[in-house]
């Protein structure tokens, strides 16, 4: 099913097909995402139609920075648009050359180490209408770009729903064996550390081979997009659902999930609320796996973290 039904219990307790609509006004889908743009999309919001200058002579949207640290150009349509694509990959561009101004305008709205930790790898276009053609769908599979395309529905009671029906990851870094840097030349993290991906080529064969297992649980639904970020791979649908990072002196691979701490009984030792607790990545709740049992243990707290997403 590619599309999202909504169904209400009526008054015989039978349930009837809520039908979706589009905005009124574009305006009027922009202001409610812009505010609610961090839950929803898990992007922190900068501004709003920005200005990209004499030659791309245009006002992106919405400007955000992604939970990850990447930058995101946001644009909206009310309607089904051809162009709305187009339009994003151009401003996208403006992004490319505008790295200083962006700099600039992260740290006023969010502080130093915001601005600090902004990653320029691979920036993120978000197209949000009601609906993309089939031809935007297979175009942005040929642009090279990270790009999403998601759709929108306004629903009687105020409710609104976002459904991703495109996620192209563009040159994000793949963690995948091939993709290994050479261990020969492991990146540094800055500051004497390493990258997550050198620390995992670095450890023991034992741990990556329990690595291999959990990347099957976190890519079980085949929806996953897999990015390596510098200090922890992220696993994301709308946004991010679990992150992991290697502890080999441990013998252990950490996991923060979104998920509810309060909703499971946490254990010493395998799970711990991170509320409150700084750590690289995203996630409410630690679950530490050094075993296929722990493992194994974890999976049905993975499946339920992807579920909610």
């Amino acid at each position: 099913m590619t599309d999202l039904k909504l169904f209400r219990l009526d008054d015989e307790g039978r349930d009837v097909e809520m039908r979706g609509s589009t905005a009124p006004l574009e305006r009027d889908l922009q202001r409610r995402i812009e505010a609610g743009m961090e839950a929803m999309l898990g992007i922190r919001f900068l501004a709003s139609e920005y200005p990209t200058g004499p030659w791309h002579r245009g006002r992106v949207d919405s400007l955000g920075l992604d939970e990850n640290g990447t930058p995101v150009v946001i644009e909206y349509k009310k309607a089904s648009h051809a162009g709305v694509v187009s339009q994003a990959v151009s401003y996208l561009s403006w992004l490319k050359s505008a790295r200083h101004e962006f700099h600039a305008l992260v740290k006023e709205r969010l502080g130093d180490d915001a601005a600090e930790s902004i990653d320029w790898r691979t920036p993120r276009v978000v197209c949000i209408a009601s609906d993309f053609y089939q031809h935007d769908r297979i175009a942005v599979r040929e642009l090279g770009k990270r790009i999403d395309l998601v759709r929108y529905r306004l629903f009687d009671g105020g409710l609104l729903s976002l459904l991703l029906v495109e996620s192209v990851s563009g040159s994000a870094e793949p963690v995948s064996e091939p993709s290994l840097p050479d261990r020969g030349v492991l990146p540094s993290a800055g500051g004497g550390g390493r990258t997550v991906l050198a620390t995992l080529y670095g450890a023991p064969s034992s741990l990556r081979a329990l690595y291999d297992e959990l990347h099957e649980v976190l890519t079980a639904s085949g929806e996953v997009e897999v990015e390596a970020k510098l200090h922890y791979i992220a696993y994301r649908r709308m946004v991010n659902v679990a992150c992991v990072q290697f502890r080999p002196a441990q013998s252990a691979i950490v996991v923060y999930l979104k998920l509810d701490p309060d909703s499971i009984d946490l254990e010493d030792g395998f799970t711990r609320d991170m509320r409150g607790v700084g750590h690289h990545g995203t996630g409410d709740l630690q679950v530490r796996i050094t075993s296929a049992a722990a493992l194994e243990k974890a999976t049905p707290l993975i499946q339920r973290a992807f579920e909610a997403a």
